[in-house]
């Protein structure tokens, strides 16, 4: 049952457009005893389905900027197998407390940007009354 918990709670997060691994990655290591090294690999399996899915949504609603792909492809490629090679070298613990630093960055980056929209429409309510 809990597997398909944590498979719900992920692709819900993933469907956000937040990702999956936020959630994936942390109740695999946690609730079913899987090293992290194995569910950073499970969570890149699981990504490539679920990013199929999502470019061709955002390709439908005309989400995608054609400018910015071909550095995004030039780049992240590479980037993604030098992560990927560094990833499996590096110690567990120290791949976790890193992973666990990256997901306080990104909290504390998308509570700001909240914020931010937050205080933005209620000054824009206010001057509008």
């Amino acid at each position: 049952m809990i597997y398909i918990l944590v498979g719900l709670a992920s692709g819900i997060i993933s469907g956000m457009g937040i990702g999956g691994g936020a959630i994936l990655i942390p109740a695999l290591t946690i609730f079913l005893d899987i090293g992290q090294q194995k569910a950073q690999n499970i969570n890149l399996l699981y990504f490539l389905p679920t990013a199929l899915f999502a470019i061709f949504v955002h390709k439908k609603n005309g989400n995608i900027e054609k400018k910015g792909l071909p550095s995004l492809i030039l780049w992240g490629i590479p980037g993604a197998i030098t992560g990927a090679l560094i990833a499996v070298k590096i110690d567990a613990n120290y791949l976790r407390k890193g992973f666990a630093v990256f997901l306080l960055m990104m909290a504390a980056y998308e509570l700001t940007k909240g914020y931010k929209k937050w205080k933005e429409k209620k000054t824009t309510k206010e001057q509008m009354q």
